[in-house]
């Protein structure tokens, strides 16, 4: 551990002055020891920037790319998105039990996982936006690309969500290296809508107005402009390739991991560690309360382009609304982050998730209307700002209540991790899935400029109704989560006073 530059003032009359004293006077106070500075969580928020610029690509424009630019059937394209979705989710189970099997290395135990697993997902993700020239087969082309990609990512962003374990001991840093990192993570939401949507929003023919279709073949997009469009897309992955790799070396550079305490860790076999973290009742409270709540803004993220486009008509702005509700949602994570401090976590779990509901309402209820389109975006951004920031705030103190409780199992924080991404990824499948299928029998019409009326009201359903009903059910099982402010508090207490007696047994028995 560092040594600061004072001593505490009181320490020389308390001991002779030896040798060992030196040492005991140099230590630094214990409130710093685990002190991060601002460059630092701000090397470690820039780190989970990767995650939500692909992220956002994907949920906003996967769909209506492999619909309208790859042109394959709904069918086809419900396969892939709920297949590859569902490996996604059976992969991070399995990254989480591998990574809290590895070794500590001359880096840690969490960065050679983000390091190696990063130029193979750039690839896979450059591949993901490129057609190939052959119609036979292309389906199997997305899937396998869509699935790798996936588990490359898994093997970056499940080591990054655990490394919040590892940067402090300090739960109040790790909280604040947290309201960092979400406030990254959603300007890399912005980041990638931007890139994705300004890059590709114009790139098509197809009237700017349900209205001025005129039928024939002014519907569908011209030969020229879909070559556009399809060059559009590979520009926009080749950028966010560059973003995904420079943000892995300013995490590595920047931050530092800290090695776990003395404690020996505990070695489980996978089915050991799912028993440990699925018996866990405040853990299973708080993912399946979420579960359903990001379902809801799930179905909202992947059909909202869609909805954009064919049920409101506003074509030529649809990646602009998109854009007014990430800057919205990035604007306000410091304003959260202020209100889970000052009101506590639960309240402000209710208050944010549920700001959205009026206008799931609004947007559906009133007739097209660009200005209220708009107002209404801006408003929803702050839902989706206390939807980023609140899980990944909360599961921090849920690893640690298992460790107050659990003091003898020990280096198994990924697994907790792991397991909820696996939940929220396999929902994200079945709703992706779930949702192009219903646009299908609605009668979606692949490569078209306008739709048929059914599936209009099948877009409207998918981002108002269902959401709302999911953020309901959501918001009722959080009630039953357990860990309350004073809880909380007396967990972080509980746990820094076993950090300094270790610390403390530590340095006399290397001095002896």
């Amino acid at each position: 551990m560092a040594r600061g530059e004072g001593a505490e003032p009181h320490a020389a009359t308390l001991l002779p002055i030896e040798p060992l004293n030196t040492e005991i006077k140099t230590a630094k106070p214990k409130d710093q020891r685990n002190r991060l500075t601002a460059w630092n969580k701000l090397c470690y928020g820039i780190g989970g920037a990767p995650y939500q610029i692909t992220g956002s690509a994907l949920g906003f424009f996967l769909q209506i790319y492999l619909l309208d630019v790859a042109q394959l059937d709904p069918f086809h394209a419900s396969i892939i998105l709920f297949v590859g979705r569902a490996w996604d989710a059976v992969t991070d189970p399995t990254v989480g039990f591998l990574v809290s099997r590895s070794r500590w290395t001359g880096i840690g135990r969490m960065m050679p996982w983000i390091l190696c697993s990063t130029p193979f997902a750039v690839l896979t993700y450059f591949l993901i936006w490129y057609v190939p020239p052959f119609e036979q087969g292309k389906v199997v082309w997305y899937l396998v690309f869509y699935c790798l990609f996936q588990s490359m990512q898994t093997c970056f962003h499940v080591p990054y969500s655990a490394l919040t374990m590892f940067i402090s001991h300090d739960q109040k840093e790790r909280d604040s290296a947290t309201a960092y990192r979400m406030m990254v993570e959603v300007l890399g939401t912005v980041l990638g809508t931007a890139i994705q949507g300004q890059i590709v929003g114009g790139a098509t023919n197809c009237p700017t107005e349900p209205g001025d279709v005129d039928g024939g073949n002014s519907t569908n997009t011209s030969t020229v402009s879909l070559d556009e469009t399809k060059q559009a897309y590979l520009i926009a992955s080749g950028a966010i390739c560059i973003i995904y790799v420079l943000c892995a070396v300013v995490l590595f550079l920047g931050v530092k991991e800290q090695k776990e305490s003395g404690r020996p860790k505990t070695v489980l076999t996978f089915s050991q560690g799912l028993w440990l973290v699925l018996s866990y009742g405040p853990y299973i409270r708080l993912v399946i309360g979420f579960l359903f709540t990001s379902l809801a803004f799930m179905l909202l993220e992947g059909n909202f382009a869609l909805f954009i486009t064919y049920a409101l008509g506003h074509r030529k702005d649809f990646q602009n609304i998109l854009l007014v509700i990430m800057l919205s949602g990035a604007l306000t994570i410091p304003w959260w982050q202020w209100f889970l401090t000052r009101f506590g976590k639960k309240k402000a779990v209710y208050f944010g998730i549920s700001w959205a509901v009026p206008f799931m309402v609004l947007i559906v209820a009133i007739k097209s209307n660009l200005i209220v389109s708009y107002v209404v975006s801006l408003a929803a951004g702050v839902s989706v700002a206390a939807a980023f920031l609140l899980p990944w705030s909360m599961l921090p103190d849920v690893v640690d209540d298992f460790k107050v409780r659990n003091p003898d199992v020990n280096g198994h924080e990924a697994l907790f991790y792991s397991f909820y991404v696996f939940f929220i990824k396999f929902a994200s499948g079945v709703s992706l899935g779930v949702s192009t299928l219903s646009l299908k029998f609605a009668g979606y019409v692949t490569g078209s400029c306008s739709q048929p009326e059914a599936v209009s009201l099948t877009l409207k359903v998918l981002v108002s109704p269902v959401p709302i009903f999911l953020i309901a059910v959501g918001l009722l099982i959080l009630k039953t989560y357990p860990i309350d402010e004073g809880r909380r508090q007396s967990n972080r207490k509980l746990l820094q006073e076993r950090l300094d007696s270790e610390s403390e047994t530590s340095a006399l028995g290397s001095e002896v």
